[in-house]
């Protein structure tokens, strides 16, 4: 299956049912989605990942309900 880009706000419900929530990697600027259990991440909220997902030109993309944040695939 190919990657499909998707919305934030559907990335929150699949997030949501994976019991996930959006992190960022300490002193970076790198976000991920986590379980929370990781020492490296800090949980953020979804609008400051939707914020620097937008700044860095990254979106989220997903495939049976696998999810990757990746560059922002440009239009052709």
């Amino acid at each position: 299956m190919a990657m499909e880009l998707i919305t934030v706000d559907k990335a929150k419900k699949i997030a949501g049912r994976k019991g996930l929530k959006p992190g960022r990697v300490k002193g970076t600027k790198g976000v991920q989605f986590t379980k929370g259990r990781n020492k490296r991440l800090e949980i953020i909220d979804w609008k400051e990942f939707e914020t620097t997902l937008n700044k860095r030109r990254l979106a989220v993309y997903e495939s049976g309900g696998w999810m990757k944040i990746m560059k922002k695939k440009r239009k052709k």
